[in-house]
């Protein structure tokens, strides 16, 4: 069953890049599955036209259940009018990653730590993002939270000068740019095209099951 890797897209050439380097991760480690890859916007090609040579497993590759996981992905993958499964987004699963770029970064414990994150106006996603910087504090002692777009507080307003940032965001862009200009003393690196990232991706396509109605849109 074809895997489409669905991201939100970008118009930084080096996010897309950093999508089809995923992709190509995920097809490594899956080489008797055709892996395509989508965008929920900016990009093509869309959901809907990424399903056209028929049924598919989709995971997304986003790290909070907001408008796109929870409407337009849906949305698009009724238009396609083939039997999908929706996966559930990567999320929170991604933490230890988001801790190794932190690491990467340089972050040494005792530093404060503040997590950057795309913002939404769901609450759910929200709470996604929360429940996210707390199980990033587990290592690294309090996470405040910080958005870049859409709703406060905003990143530059929880970080000081000592502060380093994680980045809750997976891939280059214009996100990520307003996070390097926050004022914190460093921000690391998107999650990006990490092994950690492809393997999940993978455990999401294998623990899926495919349904019996066409166009299913439920995880």
């Amino acid at each position: 069953m074809p895997l489409v890797l669905v991201a939100h897209g970008t118009r930084d050439p080096a996010g897309t890049d950093t999508v089809y380097a995923l992709a190509e991760l995920v097809a490594e480690r899956l080489p008797e599955v055709a892996v395509r890859v989508a965008f929920a916007d900016v990009r093509q090609p869309d959901v809907t036209a990424a399903l056209r040579g028929g049924p598919a497993i989709v995971v997304p590759a986003f790290l909070a259940t907001g408008y796109h996981v929870r409407v337009d992905i849906p949305a698009r993958v009724r238009a396609s009018q083939v039997d999908v499964v929706v996966t559930p987004p990567l999320g929170a699963d991604l933490v230890p990653v988001a801790l190794h770029r932190l690491r990467q970064a340089g972050w040494r414990p005792g530093d404060p730590v503040a997590l950057a994150a795309a913002g939404s106006a769901d609450p759910r996603a929200l709470a996604d993002v929360r429940a996210a910087a707390d199980r990033l504090a587990v290592h690294t002692g309090p996470v405040a939270v910080g958005y870049v777009a859409t709703c406060r507080p905003a990143l530059a307003d929880v970080v000081t000068s000592r502060t380093v940032v994680a980045s809750w965001l997976l891939a280059p862009g214009l996100f990520h740019r307003r996070a390097t200009e926050s004022g914190a003393a460093a921000v690391a690196a998107p999650l990006g095209a990490h092994p950690d990232v492809a393997e999940l991706v993978v455990t999401r396509y294998q623990n899926a099951k495919m349904p019996v109605t066409q166009g299913n849109r439920q995880p």
